[in-house]
């Protein structure tokens, strides 16, 4: 079986508070984008010997053997029988980039093992199972834009199609930014009124002076590119820039589609309508 996991971008971030068990919680919009890793797997013709993944693309940084991807395969058979099998990941979405690549994968390969052995995991249990491997993996199950609560696994469908007919460009500087760091240098805060209100009440013209990242100020501080980045979509006519996440990605939204000043066409990795 072949799939492609998808990428998402964050509309909006806020760390809204530090939980007893360590974790924080956030508010946030999960929308699904285009750029996508190939995933396939095959049963293995050993069933004596582990699971096997291959990686290609874009460098991991880590051994196979400690991807996400096999994390999700031993927890699944924890609780259910399936053959070995041969995986084979050709990563297009940048690590440590604030897209939700590595729980992307984890979720598709649970979502596709699921289908072929005929488990009949419903989709609430798969989300548990995903939980357990990240905090926003419940959310590629569906991959559908949704409001996120709690640690990111408390969902609910966005009805407003926010991105329609507006051109998105994501910008990547090539620099991985660690999630846990990012976390232990925030500052949670409640916001004043809740993302959905604000997404719901206006469009996208209006989020620059209602929405923010609250991830931006420590890692822009870290990573003067990534600010940098962000302020040339505006400049380049952008009605709506943000980092994605834990960064580093940034993305631009505009009214129409856009040819993008040169110094930004390195740093291009996808663009286009959703």
């Amino acid at each position: 079986m072949i799939t492609f996991p998808k990428a998402k971008i964050n509309i909006g971030l806020r760390i809204t508070e530090k939980r007893e068990d360590g974790f924080h919680n956030i508010e946030t919009l999960f929308c699904p984008v285009p750029l996508c890793d190939a995933l396939e797997f095959v049963i293995s013709d050993n069933q004596k010997k582990a699971d096997k993944l291959t990686v290609t693309g874009i460098e991991t940084g880590g051994k196979p053997e400690d991807n996400i991807i096999l994390k999700a395969v031993r927890k699944l058979r924890e609780n259910y029988k399936f053959p070995k099998l041969k995986i084979h990941l050709h990563k297009a979405i940048p690590v440590g980039a604030g897209l939700g690549g590595g729980s992307s994968d984890a979720a598709y390969i649970l979502k596709g093992i699921n289908r072929c052995n005929r488990l009949n995991i419903d989709n609430d249990a798969l989300k548990a199972i995903a939980l357990e491997l990240g905090s926003d993996c419940p959310f590629f199950i569906d991959s559908l834009p949704s409001f996120a609560t709690g640690r990111g696994e408390i969902l609910i469908p966005c009805e407003k199609k926010v991105l329609e007919n507006y051109y998105l460009v994501i910008l990547n500087p090539g620099i991985g930014v660690n999630t846990k760091e990012a976390y232990q240098n925030c500052h949670p805060a409640a916001p004043s009124e809740t993302l959905s209100s604000v997404i719901e009440d206006t469009s996208p013209e209006k989020w620059r002076e209602k929405i923010i990242n609250d991830f931006e100020e420590y890692v822009f501080g870290k990573h003067a590119i990534i600010g940098t980045l962000k302020e040339e979509l505006y400049r380049a006519g952008a009605i709506f820039s943000l980092m994605s996440g834990s960064g580093s990605s940034v993305y631009g939204i505009f009214r129409s589609k856009k040819n993008i000043p040169d110094k930004l066409a390195e740093y291009v990795i996808w663009q286009g309508f959703i």
